[in-house]
Formats: C-alpha cells, structure tokens, sequence
C-alpha cells in the first residue's frame, strides 16, 4: 500500500515576497532595465536610410521592367487583341505559365480574342482592270 505524501503548507508572512522556487531562480536575474535606450550615430542612420532609397528605387526599376515584359511577351504571342487585358503577374515570366494564363483568359472571356478579317471586305484601295466608257452606259440604256 503506497502512502499519499503531501507537502507540508508553508506559512507566508504578508510583509515580505515568498521565497524563490528553483524554477524561478535565473529569470529575475538576466533582466535588466536599461539606463539609456540604445542610439546610433545621425551620419550612420542617414547612411542607411540613403543606402535602403537606392534599393527601393533599383527594385522599382526592376518592377516597371518586368512589367513591360509581361506585355511584349502577351503581344508576341499575338492570341490577345490588346495585351493589358491580362494582368500582370510574376508567375507569367517563367516557363508555360504565361501561355496557359492566356487560354483561360480566352475561355472565360473569348471577346478578348484576336480577331482578323480575311479576304475582301469592299475598304482600301482595289485595282479595277476596266476602265469606265461612259459611252457604253448610256448606249446600254442604263
């Protein structure tokens, strides 16, 4: 038969904090509250700040670059009557996913489509192998 072990209640004095448990040691101890806050030098910040604006503004490049990619590529591919009907996305730039991107496009929306008229459509300039006899038409009674 095992006996039930309690442990015994200590008694707490209400003038002062009750003891450390040694699962509390340590952790009071590595906190310290700082005196100053932790600055830097103004030329040092300006330096950074100046470094970060070149890398916004080279990123920006960037992004303006690919976006006009995404267009020449969408209007090599020439399915699409004007190429900003399909938006840009990064994913577009790599592999088969600009041409799969485009073919759901069309299926959803087919008026985006390319349309191209062939044959002979009575506008621009014709070659006419007869020449007008204005003699004739009115000898032909018309």
């Amino acid at each position: 038969m095992t006996e039930n072990i309690e442990p015994e209640p200590q008694e707490v004095d209400e003038g002062r904090a009750p003891a450390p448990t040694p699962d509390d040691e340590g952790v009071h101890d590595s906190v310290q509250p700082d005196d100053e806050p932790e600055t830097f030098p103004r030329k040092y910040v300006e330096d950074l700040r100046q470094e970060n604006g070149k890398w916004r503004q080279k990123a920006q490049r960037a992004d303006d670059l690919a976006t006009r990619l995404h267009a020449a590529l969408v209007a090599a591919d020439g399915r699409l009557q004007d190429p900003t009907d399909l938006p840009f996305d990064e994913t577009h730039l790599d592999g088969d996913n600009l041409t799969t991107a485009i073919d759901e496009l069309i299926v959803r929306k087919p008026h985006l489509k390319t349309r191209r008229v062939l044959g002979d459509v009575g506008q621009g300039e014709t070659t006419s192998t007869s020449s007008v006899d204005l003699a004739a038409l009115m000898r032909g009674g018309r």
